[in-house]
């Protein structure tokens, strides 16, 4: 992108009413319209080219699970909208390699909202998932645009807009998006649209949304033929958001549980971002139970996973963690003196 072009998105505000799932006709229009995408005299566009991309996207999303969003984002931005962008104009040999570089180019877009929505640029997150749901319309992928669908209630639900959250989110479970995934992105589908229903009030339709989540995701067998893009999410991951639901429904000791589950079944060193955000969350549970020296000594490792990590939700996990602190710290107990020296520290140098 081009200087301009990324002040513009920097000061766009992230948009509640532009929240809307389109209806049927605006996907079958989209899949129609992306049919007869391609240029008789734009370069030739083949297998190899798809492939690139693809292999990008794994490269960047592996960056992202261990360093956070704030690593690689203008790079991946910048390869979307000159390479990738000119491929969608090129010439292709037959109508599946045009579908599949448009799903390519689709994850492409979803990963930079992904990493955006990590790193607290919310408008720039919520610009990019609009453009990855129209061309997984364009390709024909409902799949991919329930992977989408997925991630901007996830967005939405940090946010504070659950109504939305829980729009979205079903949405990304509806008819083919869902039928037509492999069983582990229906359980991550499935996690994130339980969430959703916790935050509208809706806790037995959560709970059965989760259990189906866990069938889902058991379901799962290494010979699936399933996207690179749900390659982060297993057991750990399913922890996690069952955790952050229980947490949110007041069910605290449910909640350390999972998140202990969580901590303990994830390979920390390829999914370091995720590993130190959960930690986060499990000290300010245990905070919330009044459990102080085990949430602080739970904090002091997370904030030892997080060197050299940039992403807002570990800033977010970290300024939590400060203002929990806060009454203690007039208290004189160098233990908490200490930790919060500490994430103050790591606050100064990551924003």
């Amino acid at each position: 992108m081009d200087a301009d072009r990324r002040r513009l998105l920097r000061a766009a505000a992230y948009s509640v009413p532009a929240l809307v799932v389109p209806g049927s006709s605006w996907w079958e229009k989209l899949s129609v319209q992306g049919s007869s995408r391609g240029s008789s005299t734009g370069r030739a566009v083949g297998r190899s080219d798809v492939d690139a991309v693809r292999d990008m996207v794994s490269l960047f999303s592996r960056i992202d699970q261990r360093r956070g969003g704030g690593h690689g984002r203008t790079a991946v931005a910048q390869y979307l909208t000159t390479d990738v962008a000119g491929a969608l104009s090129g010439r292709f040999p037959n109508h599946q390699v045009r579908r599949d570089m448009f799903s390519a180019a689709s994850e492409l877009a979803y990963l930079c909202g992904w990493m955006a929505f990590d790193d607290a640029e919310h408008a720039i997150g919520q610009h990019y998932f609009a453009a990855a749901v129209k061309l997984a319309a364009e390709a024909d992928d409902p799949a991919l645009a329930g992977h989408t669908l997925r991630a901007m209630a996830h967005q939405a639900l940090e946010l504070g807009h659950s109504q939305k959250a829980v729009e979205l989110a079903a949405a990304s479970m509806d008819g083919d998006r869902y039928t037509l995934a492999s069983p582990r992105e229906r359980a991550l589908f499935g996690v994130v649209y339980g969430r959703t229903l916790v935050a509208t009030g809706q806790p037995q339709a959560a709970a059965r949304t989760l259990l189906r989540a866990e069938d889902d995701l058991a379901a799962a067998t290494a010979g699936d033929e399933e996207p690179n893009r749900v390659f982060f999410f297993g057991e750990a991951s399913l922890a996690h958001e069952t955790a952050c639901a229980l947490r949110d429904s007041g069910d605290l000791p449910g909640a350390v549980r999972e998140f202990r589950r969580s901590v303990r079944t994830r390979k920390a060193a390829s999914f370091t971002r995720t590993h130190a955000v959960t930690l986060g969350y499990l000290g300010t549970v245990q905070a919330r139970q009044g459990a102080i020296d085990e949430a602080c000594a739970t904090w002091s490792t997370a904030l030892d996973a997080m060197d050299g990590v940039q992403s807002g939700r570990t800033r977010q996990a970290v300024a939590t963690m400060r203002s929990v602190l806060s009454p203690l710290r007039a208290r004189g107990m160098r233990r908490v003196a200490d930790l919060d020296a500490r994430a103050a520290g790591y606050l100064a140098a990551s924003t």
